[in-house]
């Protein structure tokens, strides 16, 4: 079942937002209410952001329970390390699906080249169709996932955004369009791919989004490193604080492969 993690989560969180120009920072604190929810929630919508329902459904009709298990096993990584910075990317997409104008619009974990390896490329990239004149614009987002919040993360989270002059990666919007055939969706594919090769992306056209997931108060650090961006791409930053950070994400793992054996 495809569905929001986020939905509910944080209109009851405490959230604080500041603004510089056209560039936003936000953070939000998981009131220890609502940890257990967002672990449920978790569970519930992981096994999607792997493997396609239907894909799920058909082994399942075909092969029976035991082996539809085993290929979600699969695809469920084995190293924390892994498994943060999946976690990380999995409440990203969501917030962009849900608290912003663009969606994500291919789960780009089901592509992954091996269960313990992190994917190449912009972390997720959103979109935006204006409906009246078909035209696109872009969200490159780039999510981090530790315990503690750190420069040097942040450091490297904004070498990844200005990365390409700032724009999506020629390579990642290629891929994205090339699985959207995959899956049917040949109209947007081939909005991308238009504004990639033949329209150029300009500047205008595009928008960043850090967001960092850490037990750490990310304030600080994160609002310092928004507030010292000095180029003209519109940025958002989103801090998620949840202060037992790898306690959850354990927690969202156990409960997904406790699931498989029932």
């Amino acid at each position: 079942m495809e569905g929001y993690i986020l939905l509910n989560i944080i209109d009851k969180s405490v959230v604080s937002d500041y603004s510089q120009g056209q560039h936003s920072f936000k953070k939000v604190v998981l009131k220890n209410l609502e940890y257990q929810a967002l672990i449920e929630e978790l569970i519930e919508t992981l096994p999607d952001y792997y493997i396609d329902p239907l894909s799920m459904a058909c082994t399942l009709e075909r092969l029976g329970k035991p082996a539809a298990a085993a290929k979600l096993r699969l695809k469920i990584p084995e190293v924390t390390k892994i498994r943060s910075g999946d976690i990380g990317e999995v409440i990203t997409t969501d917030y962009i699906d849900e608290q912003t104008v663009f969606s994500a619009p291919i789960k780009k974990l089901r592509w992954k080249d091996h269960r313990n390896m992190a994917m190449r490329g912009d972390d997720v990239i959103g979109v935006f169709i204006n409906q009246e004149n078909q035209t696109i614009k872009f969200l490159k987002a780039e999510a981090k996932s530790n315990l503690s919040l750190s420069r040097n993360v942040l450091i490297k989270a904004r070498g990844e955004l200005d990365l390409d002059e700032g724009l999506p990666a020629p390579h990642a919007l290629e891929f994205v369009a090339e699985r959207l055939r995959e899956t049917g969706s040949q109209d947007l594919a081939d909005l991308i791919e238009k504004a990639q090769l033949v329209d150029g992306i300009g500047n205008n056209q595009v928008e960043h989004l850090l967001f960092t997931f850490t037990s750490s108060n990310p304030e600080t650090l994160q609002r310092e490193a928004f507030e010292s961006y000095g180029g003209n791409i519109k940025q958002s930053s989103v801090g998620f604080q949840v202060s037992n950070h790898q306690e959850l994400i354990g927690s969202v793992y156990q409960g997904v492969l406790d699931g498989l054996d029932d």
